[in-house]
């Protein structure tokens, strides 16, 4: 029995963007490839305990699912003209709907689907998670601290605006893909942080999936876009920074910043493979391809990874990658980043001039005031540095972060 469900989980994972991709492509329609890939997966928990997994879990599915659909359009169908269509559908699955795009692949099509820039982005979350990702409602809600009905009804809202709007089943033609994938990896990338960001004991299990689920899609469009270097980088920093997660908070739940981190519970898989993407992309950089902010915050990532203690840090190889960073994203919070590295240089007085230009932008970022209350500290100014702490406490976003710098303001004297 618990063979069968690994099995069915194994389906899950790997098989519902596969059959959602599917019926989508043959129904063009959202609502029906949900109901009917959620009832073929009830069907398979009913059906493979006692009639043995399928060699072909994938192609069961997808022909249960198929079935499904076709039934739901004939229970809600009452013409004779809609049984034909639906008749024709099964009868001929191999006739795409609309053109196919620069890439003949479902998966990515339903991707970029999910991902339209019509569709607010917390939307393009949420639906991705539900339609590639395969995350129930519930699980999506208790990721992102909402209500179910709250994202019950994102879900339902974005599916009939797609309907409404026509929004095309497809990958972008090729003179479109570039200006599209950045919107799809901008998604990835906010489901893995909100996974990371909020990683501590206690927290919702289902919040540690998310950074495993964007680790997951970005596998995906990596194999369906093999040559677009700010994918492989947006893996290469995923696997990165994953790879320190289990560091990253101690046993009582506080924050330990990178530089106090036990470097031996490191994942070395995941950090080797992050290192192999980063060396592949400076192969292209060095033959004349520009990379991009996901690459260059993948090898930042790859610096610090590379030291076998912080001692060891090449500063002056991450302030490099920060200046390079700046001319692409020249945000408030990448200044921040980089001030952090200058002060590893040039001292933390030089590191707090630059900090403090800032404050206009990040006045409400807890990550400002930590970085001041820190550099207020190394420089003597303990009154200065508690106050800075004592703002940064009341802006962080969880109890870990809290903690930690409630230990550090206390430890001022």
């Amino acid at each position: 029995m618990a063979d069968v469900q690994d099995a069915i989980t194994r389906a899950h994972h790997g098989e519902w963007a596969r059959v959602i991709a599917s019926l989508t492509k043959r129904f063009g329609d959202l609502d029906i490839a949900e109901e009917a890939a959620a009832e073929a997966f009830a069907v398979a928990v009913e059906r493979w305990p006692a009639d043995g997994v399928p060699p072909n879990p994938g192609a069961w599915l997808t022909t249960t699912a198929n079935r499904k659909a076709i039934d739901r359009i004939r229970r809600e169908s009452k013409r004779d003209d809609k049984h034909k269509e639906a008749q024709r559908m099964w009868d001929d699955p191999a006739e795409p709907a609309v053109p196919l795009g620069a890439i003949d692949d479902d998966r990515l099509r339903l991707i970029f689907t999910c991902c339209h820039p019509a569709l607010a982005m917390q939307t393009r979350v949420a639906l991705t998670l539900r339609m590639v990702g395969g995350l129930t409602v519930p699980e999506i809600a208790r990721a992102f601290l909402l209500q179910d009905t709250a994202v019950g009804q994102r879900i339902t809202r974005a599916k009939a605006k797609i309907k409404a709007a026509r929004i095309p089943y497809r990958v972008p033609s090729a003179e479109d893909l570039p200006a599209r994938v950045p919107g799809v990896l901008a998604v990835l990338y906010l489901i893995f942080n909100e996974g990371y960001l909020t990683t501590g004991p206690g927290t919702d299990p289902v919040r540690h999936d998310l950074t495993a689920e964007a680790i997951r899609l970005a596998r995906l469009i990596r194999a369906l876009l093999p040559d677009d270097g700010e994918v492989a980088g947006l893996l290469a920093l995923m696997l990165l920074t994953e790879a320190r997660r289990t560091a990253r908070v101690s046993a009582g739940g506080e924050l330990v910043t990178l530089d106090e981190q036990d470097r031996g519970a490191w994942d070395a898989a995941l950090i080797a493979e992050g290192h192999r993407l980063v060396r592949e992309r400076l192969a292209a950089a060095a033959a004349g391809v520009a990379p991009g902010r996901y690459q260059i915050l993948a090898a930042i990532n790859a610096v610090h990874t590379s030291a076998r203690d912080v001692r060891d840090t090449d500063w002056s190889q991450v302030l490099a990658l920060y200046d390079q960073l700046v001319r692409v994203d020249p945000s408030p919070i990448v200044a921040l980043n980089r001030a952090i590295a200058l002060a590893e240089l040039d001292g933390p007085e030089v590191a707090l001039a630059a900090v403090d230009r800032l404050d206009d932008a990040l006045a409400g970022y807890h990550a400002y005031h930590a970085t001041r209350a820190d550099l207020l500290r190394r420089l003597g100014h303990s009154r200065q540095s508690r106050a800075a702490y004592d703002r940064a406490i009341d802006l962080a976003g969880n109890t870990a972060e809290t903690a930690y710098l409630t230990r550090r303001r206390d430890q001022l004297g």
